[in-house]
């Protein structure tokens, strides 16, 4: 009896092993085509998802395709490659935005600034930020977090509660709807129109609320969660006046930067609370009437390049300066810091606060970090040319 006990126990080891092995290897082949479809259709997480994720069962038997990707062709190929080696799937691969979501798919930011992050979770390294008032789409959830798209078309996670979702037409009434803009660098939003009233909420430069009457020195709006509170007149514009007035001119450009001297840096923030520095410089256009993308990478893209010469005699006030590394045969060129240039070798930036630096290496404020200009793009000529550089009055998702 031992005997045929150990034989059994034996054959179930072998079994085991071997079922184990078939498992690894059919995660390990999977994992490798993934990533060549990555590689060809969604090889930036800022701007397209592709997460699929196969459960294999532990005989090795059944094999689900899980996942979500924002992008059909990129599943289509995946099942394609799939077959031809011979891995036959169940699909379950959410296409996003998630049928889940029904007609919920748009979206409002309802707090005066919230945070993106890579990741559905607060561990998860920060990715941007957006403030109240801006349009979103909603692609999927998960537990108490939303993946959503921003004006820009960055893609990445924020906590539920801090966004408003909408059918289209609750978002089509509120982009309809008369608005104002926050023009002072912050406020409060009270239950009453009294400087004593309870807080409903914070406010920045920048955020956008519906209008709903006055009451003395103040305004009566709705944010978007659609609360009614009161915020001082003198606060806010008409955000229709507001968008009429912009010209995202140098000299406009450079006073609104100087407007947030001394203020804060912060990895991933683009609003006046603390700004990275692409957020800086996404700042500074938004306040003038434009957006650009989102990190200093896909700025450097953007707009008309510049020769760089010994002397920057080529350089024009506004025009954005990126350091980083430049290509080698080897690599591929690295965009690490970008700033805006004021004139005579100086340029304003955020690094660790934003600052007046030279590119002049007898400055008393040179920056160290001169050597590694890589590229010099002027924007302001290519507004609306350029599909990373748009005004929010031809944006879509600002006005219907």
């Amino acid at each position: 009896m031992r005997k045929v006990l150990i034989i059994l126990l034996t054959a179930f080891f072998a079994i085991s092993c071997t079922s184990t092995g078939k498992k690894e290897k059919i995660e390990k082949q999977f994992d490798e085509i993934s990533q060549l479809v990555k590689q060809e259709f969604a090889p930036d997480r800022r701007e397209k998802t592709f997460e699929p994720v196969i459960v294999v069962s532990d005989d090795a038997k059944t094999l689900v395709l899980k996942g979500s990707t924002t992008e059909p062709q990129a599943k289509e190929a995946l099942l394609t490659k799939l077959i031809e080696n011979k891995i036959e799937v169940l699909d379950s691969m959410k296409l996003l935005p998630d049928a889940a979501l029904g007609d919920k798919t748009y979206g409002i930011t309802a707090q005066s600034v919230i945070n993106f992050r890579y990741g559905s979770g607060y561990s998860n390294e920060s990715a941007t930020q957006t403030i109240m008032g801006t349009p979103l789409r909603i692609l999927e959830k998960r537990g108490g977090w939303s993946r959503a798209i921003t004006p820009e078309g960055y893609i990445a996670w924020v906590s539920s509660g801090s966004i408003q979702p909408m059918n289209e037409s609750e978002y089509n009434a509120w982009t309809a709807a008369p608005k104002l803009i926050v023009t002072t660098h912050y406020t409060l939003f009270r239950e009453t129109p009294s400087e004593n009233g309870a807080v409903v909420s914070d406010g920045v430069l920048g955020n956008i609320v519906r209008a709903d009457g006055a009451s003395g020195n103040y305004n009566k709006v709705i944010l978007p969660n659609g609360k009614v509170a009161f915020v001082l007149k003198a606060h806010t514009t008409e955000f229709s006046q507001w968008i009429a007035s912009r010209n995202a001119s140098a000299d406009n450009i450079i006073s609104t930067a100087s407007q947030f001297l001394g203020f804060p840096y912060m990895w991933g923030g683009t609003s006046v609370k603390a700004m990275d520095c692409s957020g800086f410089t996404k700042t500074v256009f938004y306040l003038n009437g434009v957006i650009l993308e989102r990190d200093a990478s896909q700025q450097a893209l953007t707009g008309e390049g510049v020769e760089i010469t010994e002397k920057f005699e080529n350089l024009q006030k506004g025009d954005l300066l990126f350091f980083g590394s430049k290509a080698t045969p080897e690599r591929k060129e690295r965009i690490t810091h970008v700033g805006i240039y004021i004139s005579n070798g100086e340029f304003i930036h955020s690094a660790t606060s934003v600052k007046i630096n030279s590119l002049i290496p007898d400055s008393h404020n040179y920056y160290d970090g001169s050597n590694r200009l890589v590229r010099i793009q002027r924007l302001i000529t290519k507004i609306d040319q350029d599909p990373g550089i748009v005004s929010l009055a031809k944006h879509q998702w600002y006005f219907n």
